[in-house]
């Protein structure tokens, strides 16, 4: 029964599916300067700007 729900979601909007191929999480560890401890920050990004977005500080 899921499979079928799942493959008429798919059929239903192929150009929304296609369109969110284009998206990635990308997930960063960002050390804490106080304790030194990491933490993660986590953001959906398009696949062109994941690049950029590491490159954040």
């Amino acid at each position: 029964m899921a499979k079928a729900a799942k493959t008429a979601i798919k059929t239903k909007d192929q150009k929304a599916a296609a369109e969110a191929k284009n998206w990635t999480k990308v997930v960063r560890a960002i050390r804490s300067p106080k304790s030194g401890a990491y933490t993660f920050k986590e953001s959906i990004v398009h696949k062109d700007k994941i690049k950029e977005f590491l490159a954040q500080k």
